[in-house]
Protein backbone atom coordinates (compact mmCIF):
# COMPACT_ATOMS: atom_id res chain seq x y z
CA UNK A 1 0.00 0.00 0.00
CA UNK A 2 1.53 3.31 -1.13
CA UNK A 3 1.72 6.20 1.34
CA UNK A 4 0.32 9.41 -0.14
CA UNK A 5 0.64 11.67 2.92
CA UNK A 6 2.63 11.38 6.13
CA UNK A 7 2.93 13.51 9.27
CA UNK A 8 5.90 12.89 11.57
CA UNK A 9 6.15 14.29 15.09
CA UNK A 10 4.02 17.41 14.51
CA UNK A 11 4.07 19.88 17.41
CA UNK A 12 2.16 23.17 17.62
CA UNK A 13 1.47 25.57 20.48
CA UNK A 14 -0.68 28.69 20.59
CA UNK A 15 0.58 30.36 23.76
CA UNK A 16 -0.24 27.99 26.60
CA UNK A 17 -2.50 25.83 24.42
CA UNK A 18 -0.95 22.65 23.03
CA UNK A 19 -2.80 22.16 19.72
CA UNK A 20 -0.64 19.30 18.38
CA UNK A 21 1.64 17.06 20.41
CA UNK A 22 3.83 14.51 18.61
CA UNK A 23 1.16 13.87 15.97
CA UNK A 24 2.30 11.15 13.56
CA UNK A 25 0.01 9.53 11.01
CA UNK A 26 -0.08 8.36 7.42
CA UNK A 27 -2.68 8.26 4.65
CA UNK A 28 -2.46 5.61 1.97
CA UNK A 29 -3.41 6.11 -1.67
CA UNK A 30 -7.16 5.36 -2.05
CA UNK A 31 -7.65 5.21 1.73
CA UNK A 32 -10.53 7.00 3.46
CA UNK A 33 -9.31 8.12 6.88
CA UNK A 34 -11.72 9.62 9.41
CA UNK A 35 -10.51 11.93 12.19
CA UNK A 36 -12.68 12.33 15.27
CA UNK A 37 -12.38 14.28 18.50
CA UNK A 38 -14.16 16.76 20.71
CA UNK A 39 -14.16 20.48 19.89
CA UNK A 40 -10.68 21.88 20.47
CA UNK A 41 -9.00 18.49 20.13
CA UNK A 42 -6.68 19.74 17.37
CA UNK A 43 -8.36 18.26 14.28
CA UNK A 44 -8.73 21.41 12.18
CA UNK A 45 -5.35 22.67 13.35
CA UNK A 46 -3.83 19.52 11.91
CA UNK A 47 -5.58 20.07 8.55
CA UNK A 48 -4.32 23.64 8.52
CA UNK A 49 -0.76 22.46 9.15
CA UNK A 50 -0.94 19.88 6.35
CA UNK A 51 -2.23 22.47 3.87
CA UNK A 52 0.24 25.21 4.82
CA UNK A 53 -2.12 27.64 6.55
CA UNK A 54 -0.25 27.11 9.82
CA UNK A 55 3.43 26.27 10.27
CA UNK A 56 4.21 23.64 12.93
CA UNK A 57 6.72 24.39 15.67
CA UNK A 58 8.41 21.11 14.82
CA UNK A 59 7.82 17.97 12.80
CA UNK A 60 7.57 17.10 9.13
CA UNK A 61 4.78 16.74 6.55
CA UNK A 62 5.63 14.52 3.58
CA UNK A 63 3.66 14.14 0.36
CA UNK A 64 4.61 11.22 -1.85
CA UNK A 65 7.93 11.12 0.01
CA UNK A 66 8.80 14.82 -0.37
CA UNK A 67 9.01 17.30 2.52
CA UNK A 68 6.30 19.96 2.05
CA UNK A 69 6.32 21.36 5.60
CA UNK A 70 7.51 24.86 4.68
CA UNK A 71 5.38 25.30 1.54
CA UNK A 72 2.54 27.82 1.29
CA UNK A 73 -1.08 26.75 0.60
CA UNK A 74 -1.02 27.51 -3.14
CA UNK A 75 2.16 25.51 -3.66
CA UNK A 76 0.73 22.58 -1.72
CA UNK A 77 -2.49 22.71 -3.76
CA UNK A 78 -0.50 22.70 -7.01
CA UNK A 79 1.25 19.51 -5.89
CA UNK A 80 -2.08 17.71 -5.56
CA UNK A 81 -3.35 18.24 -1.99
CA UNK A 82 -6.71 20.01 -2.03
CA UNK A 83 -9.20 20.69 0.75
CA UNK A 84 -12.68 21.83 1.55
CA UNK A 85 -13.61 23.86 4.62
CA UNK A 86 -16.32 23.56 7.24
CA UNK A 87 -17.88 26.71 5.77
CA UNK A 88 -18.10 26.15 1.98
CA UNK A 89 -15.77 28.40 -0.01
CA UNK A 90 -18.10 29.31 -2.85
CA UNK A 91 -19.29 32.44 -4.65
CA UNK A 92 -22.88 32.74 -3.32
CA UNK A 93 -23.93 35.48 -5.74
CA UNK A 94 -23.04 33.34 -8.79
CA UNK A 95 -24.73 30.28 -10.24
CA UNK A 96 -23.55 26.75 -9.57
CA UNK A 97 -22.33 26.52 -13.16
CA UNK A 98 -20.33 29.76 -12.86
CA UNK A 99 -18.73 28.56 -9.62
CA UNK A 100 -17.45 25.48 -11.43
CA UNK A 101 -16.20 27.62 -14.34
CA UNK A 102 -14.22 29.81 -11.94
CA UNK A 103 -12.66 26.76 -10.28
CA UNK A 104 -11.65 25.45 -13.70
CA UNK A 105 -10.20 28.81 -14.68
CA UNK A 106 -8.14 29.09 -11.49
CA UNK A 107 -6.83 25.56 -11.94
CA UNK A 108 -5.77 26.36 -15.50
CA UNK A 109 -4.07 29.59 -14.45
CA UNK A 110 -6.55 31.87 -16.22
CA UNK A 111 -6.92 33.94 -13.07
CA UNK A 112 -3.51 35.45 -13.85
CA UNK A 113 -4.86 37.14 -16.98
CA UNK A 114 -8.23 38.88 -16.99
CA UNK A 115 -8.35 38.79 -20.79
CA UNK A 116 -8.43 34.98 -21.08
CA UNK A 117 -12.06 33.83 -21.34
CA UNK A 118 -13.42 31.30 -18.87
CA UNK A 119 -16.25 30.33 -21.18
CA UNK A 120 -14.90 28.06 -23.90
CA UNK A 121 -16.27 24.92 -25.51
CA UNK A 122 -13.92 22.75 -23.47
CA UNK A 123 -14.67 24.52 -20.19
CA UNK A 124 -18.43 24.28 -20.79
CA UNK A 125 -18.18 20.55 -21.52
CA UNK A 126 -15.96 19.95 -18.48
CA UNK A 127 -18.22 21.96 -16.17
CA UNK A 128 -21.29 20.11 -17.41
CA UNK A 129 -19.59 16.75 -16.77
CA UNK A 130 -18.67 17.83 -13.21
CA UNK A 131 -22.29 18.79 -12.51
CA UNK A 132 -23.38 15.33 -13.64
CA UNK A 133 -20.63 13.53 -11.72
CA UNK A 134 -21.56 15.27 -8.46
CA UNK A 135 -25.30 14.92 -9.13
CA UNK A 136 -25.96 18.65 -8.89
CA UNK A 137 -27.01 19.25 -12.49
CA UNK A 138 -30.57 20.12 -11.43
CA UNK A 139 -29.11 23.16 -9.64
CA UNK A 140 -27.00 24.33 -12.61
CA UNK A 141 -28.55 27.80 -12.90
CA UNK A 142 -29.38 28.36 -9.24
CA UNK A 143 -27.44 30.97 -7.29
CA UNK A 144 -25.08 29.14 -4.94
CA UNK A 145 -26.17 31.21 -1.96
CA UNK A 146 -29.65 29.67 -2.08
CA UNK A 147 -28.74 25.98 -2.27
CA UNK A 148 -29.69 23.31 0.26
CA UNK A 149 -26.71 22.79 2.55
CA UNK A 150 -25.96 19.30 1.23
CA UNK A 151 -25.85 20.58 -2.35
CA UNK A 152 -23.72 23.52 -1.23
CA UNK A 153 -21.21 21.10 0.32
CA UNK A 154 -21.19 19.00 -2.86
CA UNK A 155 -20.47 22.12 -4.91
CA UNK A 156 -17.63 23.09 -2.58
CA UNK A 157 -16.08 19.63 -2.81
CA UNK A 158 -16.57 19.51 -6.59
CA UNK A 159 -14.63 22.77 -6.83
CA UNK A 160 -11.92 21.40 -4.54
CA UNK A 161 -11.59 18.33 -6.77
CA UNK A 162 -10.94 20.38 -9.93
CA UNK A 163 -7.42 19.58 -11.06
CA UNK A 164 -7.59 15.89 -10.06
CA UNK A 165 -5.83 16.02 -6.67
CA UNK A 166 -4.28 12.88 -5.23
CA UNK A 167 -5.21 13.81 -1.64
CA UNK A 168 -8.34 15.61 -0.46
CA UNK A 169 -8.88 16.89 3.09
CA UNK A 170 -12.46 17.54 4.19
CA UNK A 171 -13.30 19.55 7.31
CA UNK A 172 -16.67 18.38 8.64
CA UNK A 173 -18.29 17.64 5.27
CA UNK A 174 -21.72 16.90 6.81
CA UNK A 175 -21.80 19.86 9.21
CA UNK A 176 -25.13 21.65 8.87
CA UNK A 177 -26.44 19.02 6.45
CA UNK A 178 -29.84 17.47 7.18
CA UNK A 179 -30.05 13.79 8.05
CA UNK A 180 -31.98 13.16 4.84
CA UNK A 181 -29.16 14.68 2.73
CA UNK A 182 -26.14 13.09 4.46
CA UNK A 183 -26.23 9.62 2.90
CA UNK A 184 -26.85 10.96 -0.63
CA UNK A 185 -24.06 13.52 -0.26
CA UNK A 186 -21.50 11.09 1.16
CA UNK A 187 -22.38 8.34 -1.35
CA UNK A 188 -21.85 10.83 -4.18
CA UNK A 189 -18.51 11.96 -2.77
CA UNK A 190 -17.23 8.43 -2.22
CA UNK A 191 -18.25 7.32 -5.72
CA UNK A 192 -16.17 10.16 -7.19
CA UNK A 193 -13.20 9.36 -4.93
CA UNK A 194 -13.21 5.69 -5.94
CA UNK A 195 -13.41 6.67 -9.59
CA UNK A 196 -10.45 9.06 -9.29
CA UNK A 197 -8.26 7.07 -6.84
CA UNK A 198 -8.00 9.83 -4.27
CA UNK A 199 -6.75 9.48 -0.71
CA UNK A 200 -9.28 11.14 1.61
CA UNK A 201 -8.80 12.45 5.13
CA UNK A 202 -11.98 13.83 6.67
CA UNK A 203 -12.76 15.43 10.02
CA UNK A 204 -16.25 14.60 11.18
CA UNK A 205 -18.43 14.89 14.30
CA UNK A 206 -21.17 12.56 13.07
CA UNK A 207 -19.99 9.17 14.29
CA UNK A 208 -22.49 7.28 12.14
CA UNK A 209 -20.98 8.88 9.03
CA UNK A 210 -17.47 7.96 10.20
CA UNK A 211 -18.49 4.38 11.00
CA UNK A 212 -20.11 3.96 7.59
CA UNK A 213 -17.52 5.56 5.29
CA UNK A 214 -14.06 5.47 6.91
CA UNK A 215 -11.62 2.64 6.21
CA UNK A 216 -9.66 3.72 9.27
CA UNK A 217 -10.24 6.12 12.16
CA UNK A 218 -7.91 8.29 14.22
CA UNK A 219 -9.12 9.86 17.47
CA UNK A 220 -7.66 13.14 18.75
CA UNK A 221 -7.82 14.51 22.30
CA UNK A 222 -6.01 17.61 23.55
CA UNK A 223 -3.77 17.70 20.48
CA UNK A 224 -2.72 14.06 20.79
CA UNK A 225 -3.66 10.89 18.94
CA UNK A 226 -5.27 8.53 21.43
CA UNK A 227 -6.35 5.77 19.02
CA UNK A 228 -5.66 4.68 15.43
CA UNK A 229 -7.23 1.64 13.80
CA UNK A 230 -10.27 0.12 12.16
CA UNK A 231 -13.54 1.90 13.00
CA UNK A 232 -14.83 -0.86 15.29
CA UNK A 233 -11.52 -0.97 17.18
CA UNK A 234 -11.38 2.78 17.73
CA UNK A 235 -15.05 3.14 18.68
CA UNK A 236 -14.65 0.39 21.29
CA UNK A 237 -11.49 1.89 22.78
CA UNK A 238 -12.09 2.93 26.40
CA UNK A 239 -10.31 6.29 26.07
CA UNK A 240 -12.25 7.12 22.90
CA UNK A 241 -15.55 6.26 24.57
CA UNK A 242 -14.68 8.38 27.57
CA UNK A 243 -13.27 11.42 25.76
CA UNK A 244 -14.96 11.48 22.35
CA UNK A 245 -18.06 9.40 21.63
CA UNK A 246 -19.64 8.47 24.96
CA UNK A 247 -20.27 4.96 26.20
CA UNK A 248 -22.09 3.47 23.20
CA UNK A 249 -20.32 2.99 19.85
CA UNK A 250 -22.20 4.46 16.85
CA UNK A 251 -24.34 2.50 14.45
CA UNK A 252 -23.62 2.72 10.74
CA UNK A 253 -25.47 5.30 8.67
CA UNK A 254 -28.56 4.21 6.79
Amino acid sequence: MNTALEAIGIEKRFGAVLAASNVSLSLATNEVLGIIGANGAGKTTFLNIVTGYIQPDSGVIRYQGSDITALEPRAIARLGIHRSFQIPQIFPQLTVFDNILIALGINEGKGKCIWRPLLTRDSIDTAESILVRYRIGDYRDRHAGFLPQGVCKLLDIAMAMVGSPRVLLLDEPTSGVSSAEKAFMMDTIMDVFLENEVGVLFVEHDMEVVAHYADRVIAFSDGRIIADGLPAEVFNDEKVRELVIGREPPAKLG
